[in-house]
């Protein structure tokens, strides 16, 4: 792996994500040495346009065929332009479009080709993060622990606290700063709290032609329908033990529960669902956090915000408070986390994704070189 960068100090790492709330590509660096960061560098955001939206969507929920071909075509296209505005980074890590994810059955898909992308920038790119951790037991997700961890330090965190991502799907991860390495037990806990923007971005695009429910104004309006809650809250999902994982369309059946409810009701109780999700999942932290931080495109969301103080015995706020970008978090994560791959440290632990070892998993694509596994 030290062909890819040098073996040891901080490096210009260039992250890259695609969530599958299907907005766009995030792209970010981060200066780090894979265990501390040392900065933050620039970032920019690249909007998919309507038709490449509904192409990826098209490849939701698929393993094979024309549909995910196209999608790869458009993630590749989307995430070269993207990354293409950088250019002084030392890595680049590739996270891909996530179409399809069931670890205990077909494993799990990221289109997303990493080493054309090497070839095409210039750069090493590590890519395909997940593959190594289900191939171990792991659920392959979620990935961003281990640098919520070193975020953690970042800010000076003393006392235990979690970060809470709101994208398509809802992600929890508790953080213990007391310890001194991510993988160590106990230092953290990670899991996928249940579905979060995602089945309210297909509500209004199917109703209303929009992409999203922006700033919770269509939920705004709405009554919570409890009944449909209750039935939600009842998914044997719920009642698992983390480390678990989540795909996409893994509760397409809650846009059954609201069907036969206005857009704005049907908005307010999908919204209404994520936060009791999430507050059914803080149960499982080891000890309650200090504080929440939120991050994703669902903080911009003050319905859900809200639901999610009300619901919660801590305090919740967005990243920013505490000088973190939950627009680009995830995108640092993969920065963050290809420095660790290319230097040979773990990426995920049994504590983040129930893999049975702590495990580095990725691809180290050089240009002009051989791939490294």
């Amino acid at each position: 792996m030290s062909k890819a960068i040098a073996k040891t100090g901080a490096v210009r790492a260039l992250g890259a994500m695609s969530g599958t709330s299907l907005d766009g590509v995030d792209a970010a660096v981060v200066v780090t040495d894979g265990e501390r960061i040392h900065d933050f560098g620039e970032s920019s955001y690249r909007e998919y346009t309507d038709a490449e939206r509904s192409v990826l969507r098209a490849g939701l929920g698929q393993w094979t065929g024309p549909e995910v071909e196209a999608a790869a075509k458009i993630c590749d296209a989307a995430h070269a332009a993207a990354l293409a505005e950088f250019g002084d980074a030392d890595i680049i890590g590739f996270h891909g479009q996530t179409l399809a994810h069931a670890p205990r059955l077909q494993g799990t898909l990221q289109v997303g080709d990493g080493a054309a992308l090497a070839e095409r920038l210039g750069k090493p790119v590590v890519w395909d993060f997940r593959s190594d951790d289900v191939a171990m037991g792991g659920e392959g997700a979620p990935l961003a622990p281990f640098f919520h961890f070193a975020c953690a330090k970042y800010i000076g965190a003393e006392q235990p606290l979690c970060f809470l991502n709101l994208g398509g799907v809802g992600n929890l991860t508790y953080v213990d700063p007391r310890f001194d390495r991510p993988e160590e037990p106990g230092a953290l806990l990670a899991f996928d709290t249940g579905p979060a923007n995602a089945p309210v971005n297909d509500l209004v695009q199917e109703r209303l032609g929009i992409p999203w429910d922006a700033d919770g104004k269509v939920a705004l309006s709405g009554t919570v329908e409890t009944g449909a809650l209750e039935l939600f809250l009842a998914e044997p999902y719920f009642a698992r033990m983390p480390p678990k994982s989540l795909d996409r369309n893994d509760f397409a059946e809650m846009v059954t529960l609201v069907r036969e409810l206005s857009n704005a009701d049907a908005a307010a109780t999908l919204t209404a669902m994520c936060a009791a999700s999430v507050a059914q999942g803080m149960q499982h932290c080891p000890q309650p956090p200090e504080v929440v931080l939120a991050t994703g495109g669902g903080r911009r969301n003050p319905v859900l915000m809200e639901m999610l103080r009300v619901s919660l015995d801590c305090a919740v706020k967005p990243v920013e408070d505490a000088g973190l970008d939950g627009d680009m978090l995830e995108a640092q994560a993969f920065a963050h986390l290809a420095v660790r791959v290319a230097r040979g440290m773990p990426t995920s632990a049994p504590g983040t994704t129930g893999v049975s070892a702590s495990v580095g998993g990725g691809v180290v694509s050089v240009p002009g070189a051989e791939t490294d596994g």
